[in-house]
């Protein structure tokens, strides 16, 4: 069976994984016949806020609110430290969005274009896709890609927005606008993205794309 990692940085769409779009992903990778694991860096995040009053939490906080253990929360425990994750392990990968891919598992909320990519995460996205295995990224999260395979020239969707795809183009990246409902494929580096919230208001609104980056995902993982 077709294992997929899906790489959470947290819980809540302000300062981690959007909850809806990471439930969706593995939802729809296990319709399309694949086995899910999630993952993570067991790293401090680094603004946590509160998601009721969208205020930050004041520091210092009681105890340090890793990506991890609030990641646990979508995986229902199970999820693992990415830090001791390798290529073999997987088939595929994806990343959900969340405003935390940006600023966790990167730094492009503050850096734009001159960002860097937490160097864990960094070195099994290279694994994989030196593997030539499949990487999906919902929303947001394609500025990792852009960052690690811009040199490439990737073909990646952020949706429409067009401050967004102007830092992408910087790093090199082709990108091509696409609604909510579809996701954009780049066979040749063998990714997948979709808009999700980039674009879309609603739970309704994002699970087509999502779902067809899934079917993308795991047909192309698996071997012809």
């Amino acid at each position: 069976m077709t294992r997929v990692g899906v790489i959470l940085c947290g819980a809540g769409f302000r300062d981690g994984s959007e909850i809806h779009e990471s439930v969706l992903a593995m939802l729809a990778l296990e319709e399309a016949g694949a086995t899910v694991q999630c993952l993570a860096l067991a790293k401090p995040i680094p603004h946590p806020l509160n998601h009721r009053t969208m205020e930050p939490y004041q520091a210092p906080y009681a105890a340090p609110r890793l990506m991890i253990d609030e990641a646990a929360r979508i995986a229902r425990g199970d999820v693992k430290d990415l830090a001791h994750a390798s290529a073999a392990d997987f088939d595929a990968l994806v990343l959900p969005g969340g405003f935390g891919a940006a600023l966790n598992l990167c730094t492009f909320a503050e850096k734009g274009a001159a960002m860097t990519v937490d160097p864990d995460l960094a070195r099994l996205l290279t694994a994989v896709h030196a593997a030539k295995k499949p990487i999906g990224a919902i929303c947001i999260a394609p500025v990792v890609l852009a960052k690690v395979f811009g040199h490439l020239k990737p073909r990646l969707t952020i949706g429409d927005d067009r401050a967004t795809a102007g830092t992408l183009a910087e790093l090199g990246v082709q990108h091509v606008d696409c609604p909510v409902t579809e996701c954009i494929v780049d066979p040749a580096q063998r990714f997948v993205t979709t808009p999700a919230y980039m674009l879309g208001q609603t739970v309704k609104d994002i699970h087509q794309g999502i779902r067809r980056l899934a079917v993308e995902v795991v047909k192309m993982a698996r071997p012809t």
